[in-house]
């Protein structure tokens, strides 16, 4: 009966061995591309020509992966402008930029007396995208 006993609990502790391990995998699953928002502050609607509206915004990660990068850009679809960073670097239409902080400054300055519009791309390494779309009345300037 004793010899019976433990061939049961044998064959018992190899099954649940076999069961346990067959879940187990040699690759570590980790996370690393993690939903990001880009926030603003509100904008301004009415803009004249030579005047530059603050955009100030805010970069919101899901999830932390330290060799993420992200980079942005933009298009302006209507009127004429220009787009700069708060370091500085003036944008080129459609030319990526290295975004290194979460906090940031962009600064639009319209350089037309039509409706402007621009819209700003931030992408990160693993390809997700956060469109952002910034649209300007003109407003003529007072005498």
């Amino acid at each position: 009966m004793k010899k019976i006993l433990n061939t049961i609990w044998v064959m018992g502790v190899l099954t649940l061995a076999v069961f346990c391990l067959s879940a187990c995998d040699r690759d570590l699953d980790v996370q690393q591309s993690y939903p990001f928002t880009v926030e603003t502050m509100p904008v301004q609607k009415d803009i004249i020509r030579g005047q530059t509206a603050e955009i100030r915004c805010t970069l919101k990660r899901g999830g932390e992966f330290a060799d993420t990068r992200y980079t942005i850009r933009y298009f302006q679809s209507d009127g004429k402008g220009l787009l700069r960073m708060d370091n500085g670097t003036v944008f080129k239409p459609n030319d990526r930029y290295p975004l290194t902080k979460e906090v940031f400054r962009l600064y639009y300055t319209s350089l037309s007396t039509d409706r402007q519009t621009i819209d700003v791309y931030v992408e990160d390494s693993f390809g997700r995208v956060q469109q952002l779309t910034f649209s300007f009345n003109n407003e003529k300037a007072e005498n």
